[in-house]
């Protein structure tokens, strides 16, 4: 071991049996410390916490949209099936399903709301989405052709005032060209199935309806409006997207989710990077405040210094004693950062709910926030980026009044010793 370490450590240590001055240098270092330990451990627990948010956002988006759609250039495909098999010649596509994706309006006792309407094959849909999960009443399997049943968001029916067996009149907007008028065309349809899956923008306009109850209402006859495809991994779906087009015809516009929902993802990603940014300034201040620490530390071990000059000791060995003893200050507080923000971040579902107990408050309220627990998701790429960032931020800190001290003049320093 070097004698560079070892006085390094030294000086490190010796401050637990300091007086006077040096016991505040003590309680500079021991800030200095915690600054970065929290400042650490925010940083781990806050990513971990937005980690979380993405994916639940990502896994309730995606249960209801695609990982990829194919539809036609005019909104219709015409032979859906053979598009299918096509596109299942892709390695990555497990499964396929067809959809009517149209306009409505749904009226309830003299209650009228805009709505989208998806017509579905029940046991294909189940394939590709997850609705069946998000079921809060009836099954999507109660959708039959020829019954005309219907499946609701949850905020949908609220918004209608509707309930299980009602019967709501869905209004398409493609009108009956008579010689009187042009008369819209009306349709009544049971509600046999309310859906909640947690994103506003499908539970409040969303309704299902069998596939082929759709193509007699629009009209489509054996047409679909497109296929919505599942893969085997959903990260995959910007290079699968663009593979399919050597499987399908050219008249056929093929989109993934990430471009469909790029908003949600993208105001998440940006969030995380400014969390990032200003959280990391904590650490920032908590690593330069070594930089007071080590300047009053030469300033106090100048007779020290001055004599090692004496003995020997090299101006590039002076500067390396006291990086090592910045660097040791950021090193422990950085493991005790690491170590509180990862156990925090791994137990945030046992803790938060403890604190809301413990002060009867409650953080993300059920009645105004769909996701109402925090919820956590640790990547370990996230916690050696922050150690990796932080650490360098700190040797960073220890530079300067190293390279002070290696300047110090040994006659200067002894002269009134």
């Amino acid at each position: 071991m070097s004698y560079e370490f070892l006085v390094g450590l030294r000086y490190t240590r010796s401050k637990r049996r300091a007086q006077g001055r040096n016991r505040f240098i003590s309680f500079i270092s021991l800030v200095s410390m915690l600054g970065i330990a929290l400042g650490v451990a925010a940083l781990i627990v806050v990513l971990s916490v937005m980690n979380g948010f993405q994916r639940e956002l990502r896994t309730r988006i995606l249960g209801v949209a695609s990982h990829v759609q194919v539809s036609g250039f005019d909104g219709e495909l015409s032979n859906w099936q053979r598009v299918a098999d096509d596109a299942a010649k892709h390695p990555r596509v497990r499964f396929a399903a067809p959809f009517v994706q149209a306009q409505g309006m749904l009226s309830f006792d003299q209650t009228v709301r805009g709505t989208l309407i998806r017509g579905v094959l029940p046991d294909a849909e189940d394939k590709v989405a997850d609705f069946a999960q998000h079921m809060r009443a009836g099954r999507l399997d109660d959708l039959r052709p020829g019954e005309f049943g219907i499946v609701l968001g949850a905020d949908l029916a609220r918004a209608i005032r509707v309930s299980m067996n009602d019967k709501v009149t869905l209004i398409a907007p493609q009108g009956l060209v008579t010689p009187a008028a042009i008369l819209p065309r009306l349709k009544q349809f049971r509600v046999v199935g309310i859906f909640e899956v947690g994103m506003y923008e499908y539970d409040s306009s969303l309704a299902l309806v069998h596939l082929q109850d759709a193509q007699t209402l629009y009209r489509m006859e054996d047409r679909v409006s497109g296929v919505r495809l599942k893969l085997d991994d959903l990260f995959e779906a910007p290079r699968v997207a663009r593979e399919l087009m050597k499987y399908l015809d050219a008249d056929t516009l093929v989109s993934d989710w990430t471009r469909s929902h790029a908003n949600f993802f993208r105001a998440v990603q940006i969030e995380k990077n400014v969390m990032f940014i200003i959280l990391l300034l904590i650490v920032a201040v908590a690593a330069f405040n070594i930089v007071s620490t080590l300047v009053m530390a030469v300033q106090d071990k100048q007779a020290d210094i001055a004599i090692l000059r004496t003995l020997g000791a090299s101006p590039g060995s002076i500067m390396g004693i006291f990086v090592i003893q910045g660097a040791l200050i950021g090193f422990i507080g950085l493991g005790l950062g690491v170590l509180g923000g990862v156990s925090l971040a791994l137990n945030i579902d046992v803790v938060v709910p403890a604190i809301e107990r413990a002060f009867g408050i409650q953080f993300l309220a059920k009645d105004v926030y769909y996701i109402s627990d925090l919820p956590s998701e640790l990547l370990w790429s996230d916690v050696f980026a922050i150690t990796g960032v932080s650490f360098v931020l700190t040797l960073v800190a220890t530079l300067y009044p190293s390279w002070r001290a290696s300047r110090l003049n040994p006659a200067e320093a002894l002269r009134y010793e």
